[in-house]
């Protein structure tokens, strides 16, 4: 029997064992998937944090109850940092992140450290699969070469395939199996174990024809969003100067029952995809002479967003013979998007280090992130704030930021000196009220 053939046969009896390589808000949720469903799993992860913890039976993302990791590893989940474990697998799907460097280019070092540290430990009858969302090439620019380094052939005695994680932490509306997987193959065989190792967990599985394909839909899903929240951004700022209460404008647009998709404005993009992706497009294209002005154009507005905000801040406080230096300013929510605890790319604290540049004494409040938490590039020494009447009042300035729906909306409102809502929440005019 051949590597396919054999790989296959292990993909559909569910007697594979499946390698996870990340296992965050994309790869934890994929391990649980097939853990459920009965195959064995490896959790492979060189966060040692991650790994005791897991290993605990515990999580460390809120939207993942414990329960469900204690029950994983009671069905036989394992977890490891040791990468040599990755030669008893049949399939390894990489979720590391995927960000940009201090010049906004791309930044694959995660992506290369982890197929460098896998290289030593494949083997024939393997099926690596990359999650992570990248530039169209990367595939078969990074992973290809280094796989067939060691006289493996893919396509022949392993396989490689690209399937973009479409994740949305804490929707509760789509789940991991849910969603629909997009899968490019680097050849029909890569594809034909693709399909089998992710139509197994997956309700929907749409095959492309290749992994650049693959690279690409991810993209043009994130920049779809990405220029769209940018547009409405844009006319954010030419309504208020007009005096027009944008989200009444959105709501009213939204009631056309053809040719209109509703988005609706913020303090800026956060989370891991909408604000990162569109300059990995905009970088690989530039390899072909190309110039994505409308896509770049978008992402000026989006970034500029959190200035916005705070320059409405100060606005405000101008009004109240009080300048930003000194005064004490609450933001409410630092997750970057509602009801959930994660941090990546959160504007709100793009924000909050913005009200400390410029003299203010910042605070928050988030009832899904009690510390702030370690983060690559932003450090602040703080706890979430209780909100409490008297603790609202005592603030020059309160910020909403993240519209969590358990902030109890009416006590912000009655005790908030100055209330700047990015959000939309308020939509009555009041004197103490700004919109932003």
């Amino acid at each position: 029997m051949n590597a396919r053939n054999r790989v296959l046969d292990l993909l559909k009896s569910r007697d594979a064992l499946i390698g996870i390589v990340g296992l965050g808000y994309v790869g934890l949720p994929l391990m649980l998937r097939y853990n459920r469903i009965g195959y064995r799993v490896l959790g492979i992860d060189i966060d040692t944090f991650k790994v005791e913890t897991l290993a605990a039976g515990k999580s460390y993302i809120e939207h993942i109850p414990c329960v469900d990791i204690a029950q994983a590893r009671a069905s036989g989940f394992e977890v490891t940092a040791d990468f040599t474990h990755a030669a008893q697998c049949d399939a390894l799907i990489l979720c590391v992140p995927t960000p940009l460097n201090k010049y906004r280019e791309p930044d694959l070092s995660f992506v290369v450290d982890t197929i460098e540290a896998l290289r030593p430990w494949l083997r024939e009858g393997q099926i690596i699969s990359l999650e992570s969302t990248t530039y169209p090439g990367t595939t078969e620019e990074e992973l290809l070469p280094r796989m067939q380094a060691g006289g493996l052939t893919v396509g022949e005695s392993i396989f490689l395939v690209y399937s973009p994680e479409r994740e949305d932490p804490g929707n509760p509306d789509f789940q991991t199996q849910t969603i629909p997987k997009v899968i490019g193959g680097h050849t029909p065989h890569c594809l034909a174990v693709g399909v089998a190792l992710y139509e197994q967990a997956i309700d929907r599985v749409v095959p492309v024809s290749s992994t650049r394909a693959a690279e690409m839909t991810k993209l043009l899903e994130n920049i779809h969003r990405a220029v769209n929240i940018g547009l409405v951004n844009e006319m954010k700022v030419v309504a208020d100067r007009m005096g027009i209460d944008i989200f009444e404008v959105v709501d009213a647009a939204a009631t056309k029952p053809f040719g209109f998709t509703a988005y609706y404005p913020g303090p800026g993009l956060g989370g891991h995809c909408i604000p990162i992706d569109p300059f990995y497009l905009t970088w690989k294209a530039r390899e072909y002479g190309l110039h994505t002005r409308f896509i770049e154009l978008s992402g000026e507005v989006n970034r500029a967003m959190p200035e916005y905000v705070v320059g409405k801040l100060m606005d405000g406080l101008n009004q109240r013979g009080k300048a930003l230096k000194g005064c004490r300013v609450l933001v409410l929510g630092i997750a970057y998007k509602k009801n959930v605890d994660d941090m990546r790319e959160s504007p709100s604290v793009e924000i909050m280090e913005l009200i400390e540049a410029k003299g203010g004494v910042v605070a928050y409040s988030d009832p899904h992130v009690p510390s702030f938490p370690k983060m690559r590039e932003h450090r602040f020494d703080l706890s979430s704030e209780p909100l409490t009447a008297d603790n609202l009042a005592s603030f020059d300035a309160v910020l909403l930021a993240t519209d969590h729906a358990g902030f109890d909306y009416e006590l912000i409102r009655l005790h908030s000196q100055l209330l700047v809502d990015s959000r939309g929440r308020y939509r009555q005019p009041e004197a103490h009220i700004v919109k932003a």
